[in-house]
């Protein structure tokens, strides 16, 4: 197993949809099972061999800081991108860890209130063999809003249900052509990305990945991978966060 594998931990939320537990500690910190979401995701990255992480952080980032000295880094190497002074988005925030990121190989990015069992390092493999760019982890959840991709899983565009609004604008979606399937929160990026953020172009500053996406879609190799009979959380929100601290109670019985 490579052992040098970089990703990047997406911890500066707010995590509003979480109060009032979020009103003295960072969402990264609020624990599952007994333990730290943060930690379950570090632990999960370093069983597949990504032991160069950034976190960028942002509320009650020092908080996370300190965590993270106390259990020193639980042996990884770890990069601090610090927005305290501005949150920058999922776009903005892996521009702004670019130096970290940035080389010969892709890396992995992970929202920190995604729980799940994939096997991330195949998920790695599969887009190193593929080529692409970038590799967006989706699924048949029930959204209104959904990328769309063709039969080869390559990104095509999005479509918002309720509002009938299509990216990018001259995209026509073709439910013969276009499978419609929902972001998940994990995906797998290659540097050559970095060189469509150039200065000078809307993508500096604040903004969200999945407009840049769609923007070089058309140029860019992006690519779904589906999830299919996963264990999966999204723990960003009080129901589910119930929901998987009781699975993960019940697995430590």
């Amino acid at each position: 197993m490579d052992n040098c594998r970089k990703a990047m931990i997406f911890a500066a939320g707010i995590g509003s949809r979480l109060r009032p537990i979020t009103d003295s500690i960072p969402k990264a910190l609020v624990p599952v099972g007994g333990i730290p979401m943060l930690q379950h995701t570090l632990l999960r990255l370093k069983g597949f061999g990504f032991n160069d992480v950034t976190i960028n952080i942002h509320h009650f980032g020092q908080q996370i800081i300190d965590f993270l000295q106390a259990n020193d880094n639980f042996g990884m190497t770890i990069h601090i991108s610090d927005e305290r002074d501005e949150l920058l988005d999922t776009g903005g925030g892996i521009l702004k860890a670019q130096p970290f990121l940035d080389g010969d190989e892709p890396f992995l990015v992970h929202n920190v209130d995604i729980l799940s069992n994939i096997d991330l390092g195949e998920v790695y493999r599969s887009h190193v063999a593929s080529g692409a760019d970038a590799t967006l982890l989706v699924s048949d959840r029930n959204t209104t809003r959904k990328l769309l991709f063709d039969k080869e899983m390559r990104l095509h565009g999005w479509l918002n249900h309720s509002t009938g609004e299509v990216k990018p604008a001259d995209f026509v979606p073709n439910a013969s052509l276009h499978r419609e399937l929902a972001f998940e929160g994990i995906h797998v990026i290659s540097p050559t990305l970095f060189k469509k953020m150039d200065k000078g172009t809307e993508w500096q500053g604040k903004f969200s990945i999945i407009p840049f996406y769609l923007s070089v879609c058309q140029s860019m190799h992006l690519q779904g991978y589906e999830l299919k009979d996963i264990t999966w959380f999204d723990i960003g929100k009080p129901e589910t966060l119930q929901q998987a601290n009781e699975y993960f109670n019940l697995k430590s019985i």
